[in-house]
């Protein structure tokens, strides 16, 4: 039986910036589960659902308390938005994920398909005896020596979605890592003292499985991409994001129905047509993700601007989003992205660049996830998620940090 919930005084602040950041760590988390086959990675997925529904509860039950006038029930009205737009995410990861631990049907080749730049996640448990126990993620030196980095770590009941520099790790610890597929595997090893179990690659009579893999991974960035810029939308209270969240959710609703008229296609090419049924379903949740990214952005579309509590969750979660202006003659002026490495410097992921109406390749004020080649230039302004400390580099190169 699921445990009992009760009213306490909670900060809708804190708990907005938590769901947050718990629905992007989702979103990532259960397509990988399908895309690497893992049923690792689908639990964390559903413990993280299960908290998350926690989390609505409480934030629902402050703006109760909250609402006293007709006028503060107008402040608040987009604020239940946004809390059950997060939800909606959650769920929809979770029915991603179960699709993996229910075996609802997909293709045994999925990974064998993997194009070669997607980074591989894993879940590990830190063994007594690994050499990493008692030290701290800096000190290891993790993400510099491996190319591996930790996104989220469990102890006890508690998760830490944003560890850091001065993170320990203990005996017993859970952690989510992201990166190429030979650093997770060296530190797998290090941290678990075995070798990770990945399925072996399998050939599969399903036609254009690669490019059925290269739209999953292509829903799971644009679902991410909405989210994004959906809480980039509330946090700068700028139509114009929001209005990229409703582009990219007409742009997903049409990927969905290619991608299920493929798997249709497909069914008539198999022995046995459930071995497809999970692909359906995905395409299905990430429907829903990007309906609720537009969810969450509704508020600054319609006019009602961006209530200051949902701005500070945004601004003061672990992962930050920043709009920064490149000025004349600073270090990115004129340099590509990937000249420049943004990533690599600052640790901070460019999401979108805005620049002056026309003079994009789409004709519109956004270059939305711009490849590395793109070449940056005064006058625009870049959109970018990351750490704190991230942010503050990032401000340095464009020439906008005060000093």
């Amino acid at each position: 039986m699921d445990e009992r919930v009760e009213y306490e005084p909670v900060s809708v602040k804190e708990v907005l910036g938590e769901m947050k950041d718990t629905a992007e760590l989702l979103i990532d988390l259960a397509y990988s589960s399908v895309l690497f086959e893992s049923r690792d990675l689908a639990e964390v997925v559903l413990e993280l659902e299960s908290e998350t529904d926690v989390l609505q509860l409480q934030a629902q039950m402050s703006l109760v308390m909250a609402g006293r006038n007709p006028s503060e029930a107008e402040q608040l009205a987009p604020i239940f938005g946004i809390v059950g737009a997060a939800e909606k995410i959650s769920d929809a990861a979770g029915d991603v994920a179960k699709v993996v631990l229910d075996e609802v049907g997909l293709p045994d080749a999925l990974r064998a398909s993997l194009p070669d730049a997607v980074e591989t996640l894993a879940r590990m448990t830190v063994a007594d005896d690994s050499d990493y126990a008692g030290r701290t993620l800096g000190g290891i030196h993790l993400e510099t020596e491996t190319g591996v980095r930790v996104l989220a770590v469990r102890r006890d009941d508690a998760w830490d979605l944003d560890p850091g520099q001065e993170t320990e790790l203990r005996s017993g610890d859970v952690l989510v890592c992201r990166g190429p597929e030979e650093g997770v595997a060296d530190v797998h090893r290090a941290l678990t003292g075995a070798a990770i179990e990945r399925p072996a690659p399998a050939s599969s009579p399903v036609a254009d499985l690669d490019r059925a893999v290269e739209t999953i991974v292509l829903m799971k960035n644009m679902s991410e991409l909405a989210v994004d810029l959906a809480y980039g939308s509330v946090l700068f209270d700028d139509p114009d994001l929001a209005r990229e969240v409703s582009e990219l959710e007409v742009e997903v609703d049409a990927l969905k129905s290619r991608f299920e008229a493929w798997a249709l296609r497909a069914a008539t090419a198999v022995d046995d047509p459930v071995a497809i049924r999970g692909l359906l379903h995905i395409a299905a949740s990430t429907e829903v993700i990007s309906d609720a990214a537009l969810e969450i952005s509704e508020g600054v579309l319609r006019g009602l601007g961006s209530h200051p509590v949902v701005q500070a969750a945004v601004e003061e979660s672990d992962e930050v989003l920043v709009s920064e202006a490149v000025t004349a003659g600073c270090d990115l002026d004129g340099v590509s992205i990937a000249d420049a490495a943004i990533r690599t410097n600052t640790g901070m992921l460019v999401i979108a660049v805005r620049r002056e109406a026309g003079e994009t390749p789409s004709g519109t004020d956004w270059i939305l996830t711009p490849p590395p080649e793109t070449t940056l230039r005064a006058g625009d302004t870049l959109i970018a998620k990351g750490t704190r400390a991230g942010a503050e580099r990032l401000a340095d190169l464009t020439g906008t940090d005060d000093g």
